[in-house]
């Protein structure tokens, strides 16, 4: 529900907003700057383009294809730089930097360790290299006047099979900043059933896991995710949509699957810009994320790849805002909901919640009243001015 005085925010106000991010990929956020560096330092000579401005665009340009398999392929040159130690701690470090500058105050940052490995390094190695990186970019985010805290999570390649000893090593991190586990990559023809030893053994453990599902493939996908693996979240989840029915007079009639997702408040990491560029829907307008909100899905807003989309969390909300007409009232409700769905205790979610989130939204919201009372003063100042 929205208030009386709500408004459209304005993009400084967007930035300024806070914001809570749980689907975002490190090697999917690289800075092109830091790609050519990196490429320079440690022998990599695959790179389409040597100039930063021009690998950006090279970048959005490979990824928006429509395609998830031609997508995901643009991801072997960040990953191709990624093998050396230094070269983690600097990229895990950057993307706390610029999450934080982007208005983010707690971050879900997933990484596969298994891709990390050419270099020599050890699976702990990589996880020791990120966590420092993430907790030297919290540290600088704070020397800048921000806040913000990331948390990993593990993923492991849905077409290999590591995903037991992946989902062994984020549990052995778990107290050390890793969150959680996920499976990643292409979903046709690699269902997550394939990997149920992990997913048992994470419930063993008490521990968080979500599952990439219902981005390309479809509702059984979802339905897998859920009722064989027992995913907390589903990463994507935007084909839910297929399991809505939209009748000639605009009512609307939900299945069995969406009904339960809905029921069970399971949140959905809806990621619009990528999923426009893969295919998933045809444009904002679209987007099932509109229809989701309208039914009230625990539906969050993400980024995937910011390098890839050429995005952030204060693009996609811009999106969504112009769109949809979304005011700070509909951002605080999806910022919400993805803090209530984050991997880490139930207090400090709470906390989080009740001293940033709202305190930060409700400062937003007020700058309309102070901006009325302003003008209206300022009119009376003039008609007096005017009467003497």
């Amino acid at each position: 529900m929205t208030s009386e005085h709500s408004h459209e925010p304005t993009p400084e106000q967007i930035r300024r907003a806070p914001k809570v991010l749980l689907h975002d990929h490190l090697d999917g956020g690289l800075r092109p700057g830091t790609i050519v560096d990196l490429a320079r330092e440690t022998g990599y000579g695959a790179l389409p383009e040597n100039e930063p401005d021009k690998l950006g665009v090279w970048f959005r340009e490979a990824a928006d294809s429509g395609s998830l398999e031609r997508y995901l392929e643009t991801f072997s040159h960040t990953v191709g730089v990624m093998q050396t130690r230094d070269a983690l701690v600097r990229v895990a470090a950057e993307c706390a930097e610029d999450l934080a500058e982007d208005g983010v105050v707690y971050a879900e940052v997933r990484y596969a360790p298994e891709q990390h490995l050419e270099g020599g390094l050890t699976l702990e190695e990589v996880v020791e290299a990120v966590n420092e990186g993430f907790r030297e970019g919290e540290r600088r985010a704070w020397e800048n006047g921000h806040r913000i805290r990331v948390g990993a999570l593990l993923t492991a390649m849905r077409h290999a099979a590591r995903a037991l000893e992946i989902a062994e090593l984020a549990n052995r991190y778990r107290d050390l900043g890793v969150v959680g586990f996920d499976i990643a990559g292409a979903e046709a023809g690699f269902p997550p059933t394939r990997h149920l030893d992990a997913f048992e053994y994470l419930k063993r453990e008490n521990n968080h896991f979500t599952i990439h599902a219902g981005e390309a493939f479809g509702l059984p996908s979802i339905w897998q995710a859920l009722q064989w693996c027992g995913a907390d979240r589903l990463g994507h989840g935007v084909r839910i949509i297929d399991d809505i029915k939209v009748a000639d007079d605009g009512s609307l009639a939900l299945g069995r699957l969406a009904s339960y997702v809905r029921d069970k408040r399971i949140p959905l990491e809806l990621c619009p810009t990528s999923n426009l560029q893969t295919g998933a829907a045809s444009s904002y307008a679209e987007h099932p994320i509109g229809l989701l909100r309208r039914l009230h899905f625990r539906a969050t807003v993400n980024t995937d790849n910011r390098l890839m989309s050429g995005t952030s969390m204060s693009a996609e909300f811009q999106h969504l805002v112009s769109t949809f007409h979304y005011t700070l009232d509909d951002m605080q409700w999806f910022t919400v909901n993805a803090m209530k769905s984050a991997f880490i205790p139930f207090g400090e979610r709470l906390a989080m919640i009740s001293d940033v989130i709202k305190p930060g939204y409700a400062e937003l919201k007020s700058e309309w009243l102070f901006r009325n009372v302003a003008s209206a003063s300022a009119v009376t100042r003039d008609s007096a001015s005017e009467g003497s």
